[in-house]
């Protein structure tokens, strides 16, 4: 091959990395508690649940879909806080950035409040060793026009 053709290979091959790169939120550290947030479009939301199953918790945020009974939408911008379900303790507050938040939570039992547009909702997760553990929040659409 002649070294320009070896270059334009080399250099597409390097932008083809780079951009798979692009699509990988960064991992933040709150409290000794790694998380990772996004899934705002298909590549970055197909990222997000092929490495949800490596992490203790995987969070999943969405709106009913008024037009399908059936479906909803992804929500962004929901604020999260993790606690400890036995003593109240605040171990995580995190804003999502996209319909994901994956946390690398401890073994136990936790409360999770997530709100989106004022609206909050509540859950329990039980998080195991090496199981990976699912909570996913849905709000009625009224919680896109607060």
């Amino acid at each position: 091959m002649r070294p320009a053709a070896v270059a334009v290979l080399c250099g597409a091959s390097l932008f083809g990395v780079l951009s798979a790169q692009a699509a990988n939120p960064p991992i933040h550290i709150v409290n000794g508690i790694e998380y990772m947030s996004g899934g705002i479009g298909s590549d970055e939301a197909q990222f997000m649940e092929t490495v949800s199953p490596r992490w203790a918790a995987t969070f999943e945020f969405a709106v009913k879909d008024a037009s399908n009974k059936q479906g909803a939408d992804f929500a962004a911008n929901v604020q999260v806080q993790v606690r400890d379900a036995n003593n109240g303790n605040s171990l995580l507050t995190a804003t999502a950035d996209g319909p994901f938040l994956l946390a690398r939570l401890e073994p136990g039992h936790y409360a999770v409040e997530a709100t989106l547009n004022g609206q909050t909702l509540k859950q329990e997760l039980t998080v195991r060793a090496g199981e990976a553990s699912k909570a996913t929040f849905v709000w009625p659409t009224s919680a896109l026009r607060s």
